[in-house]
């Protein structure tokens, strides 16, 4: 984990916080000595439990609730970050849907709802906070997937989003520079996805080469990494997952 100092005074906006990875990033970033405001869709609940985290470890945080299919929602949602917390210079682009449909099962609504919540919405955040800074350094990490890296045929709606996700970090790390780093984290098996089961334990850990799931705390660490390690660093996709993207 990066020196408290390092990141003291700051504040993030983590999408998708109140579950899951999500969460763990703002409670890292918290143990940082980062302010962080929790965003979420529907999840108001454990958005709360979320915030209630970040405050018990001294830290200022607030929820909002955005729907990141929505266009409003998504270009108002830095705005009401900075209102709340802000100025924001930390963006952890986590929230995500993640459906299983193959190609020719990919109807015109699941395909249009992933572009806007894994791709648009990321993209639009990001630029969001730039506006925002005017110049002030920053930080943007987009949550990948090894998959994004090595397209196959499966999650065909998913997978083509992640991967203009990847192109993204990579052209927006170009076009903020230098203020602006922008990092991409391609995760591999570190939870299994909320309520799908079409996949068994074997069939997901077996062709990763270090032969077990990711733990989330290698995650967070990751991700730190990521935001408050070397400044020299941008345009980088850091592949967490074992080793799968190699088989």
């Amino acid at each position: 984990m990066p020196d408290r100092h390092q990141l003291e005074g700051k504040t993030a906006l983590v999408t998708g916080a109140g579950v899951r990875l999500g969460r763990a990033f703002a409670v890292g970033l918290a143990e940082a000595g980062t302010d962080v405001v929790v965003h979420y869709n529907s999840s108001r609940g454990p958005a709360e439990e979320t915030v209630a985290l970040v405050t018990g470890l001294g830290q200022r945080s607030v929820s909002l609730s955005a729907d990141l299919s929505d266009l409003n929602d998504t270009l108002g949602l830095v705005p009401r970050a900075n209102e709340a917390l802000g100025p924001i210079s930390i963006l952890i682009n986590s929230a995500a849907i993640f459906g299983g449909a193959g190609l020719a099962e990919t109807t015109p609504d699941g395909w249009q709802r992933h572009q806007d919540i894994n791709l648009r919405a990321p993209v639009l955040l990001t630029r969001a906070m730039a506006d925002s800074l005017a110049g002030s350094p920053g930080v943007v990490v987009n949550l990948l997937d090894w998959r994004a890296l090595r397209p196959g045929a499966d999650h065909f709606a998913y997978t083509v989003a992640k991967a203009g996700l990847a192109a993204a970090t990579k052209a927006m790390a170009q076009a903020l520079a230098p203020s602006i780093r922008v990092n991409g984290l391609a995760l591999g098996a570190i939870l299994p996805p909320s309520g799908e089961a079409e996949e068994s334990e074997s069939d997901i850990v077996d062709p990763v080469p270090l032969g077990r799931w990711g733990r989330v705390e290698e995650a967070v660490e990751a991700l730190l990494f990521l935001v408050a390690g070397p400044a020299y660093l941008t345009g980088e996709i850091m592949q967490l997952d074992g080793g799968r993207h190699l088989v």
